[in-house]
């Protein structure tokens, strides 16, 4: 339990970890092992209106900060109470190293009407674009799923909010790439559910960090300006308040008001499913492994071919058919292989929020020179793929660049 606490949040099950201006308390959730998700619950569960929150971006943004900021607001927390609770650690090191290694679940029960009118979940992703590699991006993407499509998983979304620093000031190759990772999870009915959560933020107009999004061509909800919708947050909460309370005190206002205006977004915001992100993830992973498997099928073919050659002078008439005939079979297994992937991709410029992902554009090369090698075939299908290929701009080219470059030091 904890103590010395502001008697309001007396019942709050917690422990003193630090007890300066702000103390601070360490919550005590519940927390259960799901597969490879995490699930930490403050309080029982009511049957209330609930408003969920999907956190991405990259590492080293100030998510974990951020989801204690919007802990302690549904809370009801303020700043005279001169406490500060926290959910997760804020911890501190390479910003390529991500801190976090799986999805996380936070469910926040038991204070509606203190500041909200429900219940809140937030649901944490590690950091995009770390020192993990692309198979570490994989294997996140491929949580969400396991996430998203179990019965007991989470079936809508209020939000995705996008976290970033106000100190972005370009469009990198590495933020390239992570805005790509990120919204080529969702379906196309995502976009208006989308916005910029920045962070470290002064509290004025965050221009850079929108020109890089405007840059990079994110789709999501834009205001009556055609500008990115975005929150602004301080970081500064648990930093001691008798070294500057003044300004101290002015970034968490600047936190609390960027809470509130979001807080007003989730009101207005009908739940979006996740039926056809999920439609979009399993078709983004049935392209990776066709294409894989078209590639396996190719080498294969080859070997048979340089084996049949090796031997060809020694094998009777009877069995040079014989290696014609396998020849042919796997021609055939090559063929519908290369017809599954175009499919993948057709269905994706269909419902994918990002028609323009790295994971399309990486393979397109290669399907077209395979296609033209059949001849006339498939004319339509190659029309196709070098119309896809022919939107590729600089933000496509910076992200492919960074994801070559994640699997060359792995």
């Amino acid at each position: 339990m904890a103590t010395n606490t502001s008697s309001i949040f007396e019942h709050v099950t917690s422990v003193l970890i630090q007890s300066r201006s702000p103390a601070v308390y360490k919550l005590t959730p519940q927390k259960e092992k799901i597969g490879n998700l995490t699930k930490v619950t403050v309080g029982r569960k009511r049957m209330q209106q609930n408003k969920t929150i999907l956190l991405v971006g990259e590492t080293g943004t100030g998510k974990s900060t951020l989801i204690n900021a919007l802990v302690n607001y549904a809370m009801g927390v303020k700043w005279e109470d001169n406490i500060w609770f926290k959910i997760v650690e804020e911890q501190s090191g390479n910003q390529c190293e991500s801190q976090t290694s799986e999805v996380t679940v936070y469910e926040i029960f038991g204070f509606e009407g203190k500041t909200l009118p429900h219940s809140l979940t937030i649901i944490d992703t590690p950091g995009y674009g770390d020192t993990g590699g692309v198979e570490h991006d994989d294997i996140v993407s491929q949580r969400l799923l396991d996430l998203f499509r179990t019965e007991d998983g989470v079936h809508e979304i209020n939000a995705v909010g996008l976290v970033l620093k106000s100190t972005v000031n370009r469009l990198s190759d590495r933020l390239s790439y992570i805005f790509d990772s990120v919204l080529s999870l969702f379906g196309k009915n995502m976009e208006d559910s989308i916005v910029a959560l920045i962070t470290h933020s002064p509290g004025r107009q965050p221009k850079n960090a929108l020109k890089a999004l405007e840059g990079a061509k994110i789709k999501c909800a834009k205001d009556n300006k055609n500008q990115p919708v975005y929150f602004l947050f301080d970081n500064c909460q648990t930093e001691d308040r008798e070294e500057d309370p003044d300004a101290l005190e002015f970034a968490n206002e600047i936190t609390v008001r960027g809470i509130r205006r979001f807080a007003d977004f989730l009101e207005r915001s009908e739940p979006k499913s996740l039926q056809m992100t999920v439609h979009v993830m399993n078709e983004r992973m049935g392209l990776k492994t066709s294409v894989k498997n078209l590639k396996d099928q190719i080498k294969i073919i080859q070997a048979r071919k340089d084996e049949f050659q090796r031997q060809a002078e020694s094998f009777p008439s009877f069995l040079s058919l014989f290696f014609s005939g396998i020849q042919v079979i796997g021609t055939i297994v090559e063929n519908i292989w290369l017809d599954e992937s175009f499919q993948h991709i057709t269905k994706l410029e269909q419902i994918a929020l990002n028609t323009d992902s790295l994971s399309t554009h990486e393979h397109l090369d290669f399907l077209i020179r395979r296609m033209e090698e059949k001849g006339d075939a498939d004319a339509d299908k190659i029309q196709k793929l070098k119309e896809i290929k022919s939107r590729v701009d600089g933000g496509i080219q910076a992200g492919l660049r960074y994801k070559g470059a994640l699997r060359g030091c792995r």
